[in-house]
């Protein structure tokens, strides 16, 4: 496997937890949106300003997060050069060209199902339809400017297909990250935020908690597909699970601190502001169990609490 840029800049790090060592979410709606939601949200005309802060802070990536105004049963409008994820993702790049951009490769909030797949005529999940859009979706993010994808879906067959598509066409040092999901039930604040729900109430490939040997396994089929780095989820229930894949693949772990860790492990102050006390000690755990770096909904307003430390 080829060492790409944006695997190379995962790696080193001090051992106290650094701002280095996060990886900010950002949740994108159109600017003329204002619906309530449980997680915090940033306007496509706040991206720029706010990846210049994290930059400044010493924040080195975001994780974007967008979804469509208008969805229908073939997400058709992930693909769009022209969507909300393309615009974010211009707008992090020009803003701050140094910040890695990380995205989020699936079609729940595309889908006019919320599932994480495309269904066939017959109601079943279509895979060779769901890949095929997941891959010209990747390959629309590369060409705007990312610098990681993230396939979601958890689909086998889907790394490879994106990573044949990318080094095709020319993006070659675009990193490949997929998502290695357990279930759990600390998604709904973003599922509910970005309208990503699934009308079967379930995700298809998602592991059952109760059988860690099945991440173990996938992890090591999404690296044989052409993974360049693995971002594993909900963060605090796959502590375990990084310490086991640290010496079985070759490859960053990246852990995904949830919606509901965010706001399960932060005490909301008067001010409406959060303490990030419990997730600054919770990252230090994960950074010291192995982990590359930390994707936080809470890195703003961690990297602040730690430089003013």
């Amino acid at each position: 496997m080829s060492h790409r840029l944006a695997v190379r800049s995962f790696l080193g790090g001090r051992p106290a937890l650094t701002p280095g060592d996060l990886a900010m979410v950002l949740l994108v709606r159109e600017d003329d949106d204002d619906k309530p939601r449980p997680m915090p949200t940033v306007t496509v005309r706040e991206v720029g300003d706010t990846v210049k802060a994290l930059e400044d802070l010493g924040i080195r990536s975001v994780k974007i997060f967008a979804g469509s105004r208008v969805r229908d049963a073939h997400a058709s409008q992930s693909v769009s050069p022209t969507g909300l994820m393309a615009q974010a993702i211009i707008a992090a790049k020009r803003a701050a060209p140094g910040v890695l951009v990380m995205t989020e490769t699936c079609v729940c909030s595309h889908n006019d199902s919320g599932e994480c797949w495309l269904a066939g005529r017959d109601g079943r999940m279509n895979v060779e339809e769901t890949i095929e859009a997941l891959t010209f979706q990747a390959h629309m993010q590369a060409q705007v400017g990312a610098d990681i994808v993230g396939p979601a879906a958890m689909i086998p067959g889907s790394i490879r297909q994106i990573r044949k598509m990318l080094d095709a066409g020319g993006y070659k040092n675009v990193g490949v990250m997929p998502h290695l999901i357990f279930e759990s039930s600390l998604y709904e604040g973003y599922r509910a935020s970005m309208g990503a729900v699934p009308r079967s109430g379930t995700r298809a490939f998602q592991i059952s908690p109760d059988r860690p040997e099945d991440a173990v396994r996938v992890a090591q089929e999404m690296v044989d597909e052409g993974a360049d780095m693995l971002l594993t989820e909900p963060a605090l229930h796959t502590v375990d699970t990084l310490v086991h894949l640290a010496d079985k693949v070759p490859v960053p772990l990246v852990p995904f601190s949830v919606s509901g860790e965010y706001l399960r492990l932060t005490d909301l102050r008067e001010d409406g502001s959060r303490d990030m006390k419990g997730l600054i000690e919770a990252y230090t755990v994960l950074k010291r169990s192995g982990a590359a770096r930390v994707i936080s909904y809470g890195a703003l307003e961690i990297a602040r609490q730690l430089t003013a430390a």
